[in-house]
């Protein structure tokens, strides 16, 4: 019984390869690892009895013999209200809207509206996203202040403004009739706030740019994930196109400056949390790729998701008691609340800019975008907060957004070909 609190305290160290001071000895509790095992328990006191609630309903053959007022409900969480379809059009994209009678210069003028809104968007999200994870706030000359550690509560702050406005766009817009079952959201929820967790808490022992370019770099976990979740094929370049990014995001890696500091060296922890984050990322999309076979619109998959991730984030943080603490220090700094509050606006009216560049433009178009954007937030963040790259990093670096840039073209190309295949032959699925 003594030996688990010993191997828990000396994990930190096992992890950064460095000895801990004594007065940080008893502060094990904050180690990534236990939190992500406390949050993971959290989450499971919400899914097991749900899960078992389900078992139950199915069991008993609730659609023949359920009634009452909350028959509705159960039926809508549990069994849904309509067949799923069995063929796609487009996987998770709704049909790209053509434009009518537009002029040109109303096409561009959109096109400007939507690469401004994803670039401003994502771009202060990225650096409030740093600013939050790896300084201090409260700091004066005698006091240096303290640092926020939950990082669970701003995955909270950004889910729960997703929910408000993805429910209110469908209360006010023409939706399709939704038909899945409710609790079948559930699992791209789970995965979605552990990823988010991951990326929040990679930040501690990582750079943003390194970040970043791990997030370019999940391509191969989400075809690894594909061939496993929905069974699809790749092409050749797409296959190449993955060796390439591999490639740069290890150039760039192992180029690691000796002088930089403690706070930018990319440690085990910030692998393991960043391999953390691909793989339930890449789950995320495959799973939501799959639910699209019910008629539904991207803002409504973006309602039912966030309605889970509130109710396990906001279950497991009043299990733990650090909903209030992080409301504490809400209220002893207010630049962090700003700080939260803009972090959660810009991650939700991202996701708004997406679906609407997507269903105006198509997926080429908001890739290349996307592309762009995760150029200048390395850019940024190291004329921010100081970044060094190196020259091999560098040429890492622009072997990663050539082969981003290669695979767009290739796919536009693709997709231009398989418009004159014959209607019995059967297109490669793609990513």
């Amino acid at each position: 019984r003594f030996c688990f609190p010993l191997v828990l305290v000396s994990l930190p160290t096992m992890a950064t390869g460095d000895e801990i001071a004594p007065a940080l000895q008893d502060s094990w509790g904050d180690f990534w690892l236990f939190r992500f095992f406390v949050n993971a328990a959290g989450y499971a006191s919400i899914v097991v009895p749900g899960f078992l609630l389900i078992q139950y309903f199915k069991r008993r053959n609730y659609l023949e013999t359920g009634r009452g007022i909350c028959f509705p409900v159960i039926k809508s969480c549990v069994f849904g209200t309509e067949v799923k379809s069995v063929h796609q059009d487009d996987g998770s994209l709704p049909p790209r809207a053509e434009p009518t009678e537009s002029s040109t210069a109303r096409q561009v003028f959109k096109l400007l509206f939507c690469a401004a809104g994803l670039q401003a968007s994502y771009l202060t999200w990225g650096v409030l996203q740093e600013r939050v994870m790896t300084r201090t706030y409260g700091a004066t000359e005698t006091d240096p202040g303290e640092k926020f550690k939950d990082s669970q509560f701003l995955v909270f702050m950004n889910r729960i403004l997703a929910f408000t406005v993805a429910g209110l766009y469908c209360a006010l817009t023409k939706q399709p009739r939704h038909g899945a079952p409710m609790y079948k959201y559930s699992f791209a929820s789970l995965s979605n706030i552990l990823s988010s967790w991951c990326q929040y808490e990679a930040l501690k022992y990582i750079s943003f740019p390194t970040q970043v370019l791990a997030k370019a770099s999940k391509v191969i976990p989400v075809m690894m994930m594909g061939k496993l979740v929905s069974r699809k094929s790749y092409e050749y370049w797409e296959y190449l196109t993955a060796a390439l990014i591999s490639v740069g995001v290890s150039m760039f890696l192992l180029s690691s400056a000796p002088n930089r500091t403690v706070s930018t060296v990319t440690t085990f922890s910030g692998i393991v949390l960043l391999a953390g984050y691909i793989i339930f990322d890449s789950f995320t999309s495959n799973w939501q790729d799959a639910l699209f076979t019910y008629k539904m619109s991207p803002v409504q998959m973006m309602f039912g998701v966030n309605v889970f991730s509130c109710l396990f984030t906001v279950g497991s943080l009043l299990e733990q008691g650090a909903l209030l603490e992080s409301l504490r220090f809400m209220a002893r700094h207010s630049e962090f609340t700003a700080h939260a509050v803009l972090l959660s606006v810009c991650s939700a009216c991202g996701q708004l800019f997406i679906f609407y560049t997507i269903n105006q433009f198509g997926a080429a178009v908001f890739t290349i975008i996307m592309t762009l954007r995760q150029a200048f937030a390395i850019l940024l963040s190291c004329l921010i907060y100081g970044h060094t790259v190196t020259v091999v990093g560098g040429l890492g670096i622009a072997v990663v957004f050539m082969a981003l840039f290669l695979r767009v073209y290739a796919r536009s190309r693709m997709k231009k070909r398989s418009k004159k295949i014959p209607p019995g032959d059967t297109p490669v699925q793609k990513v």
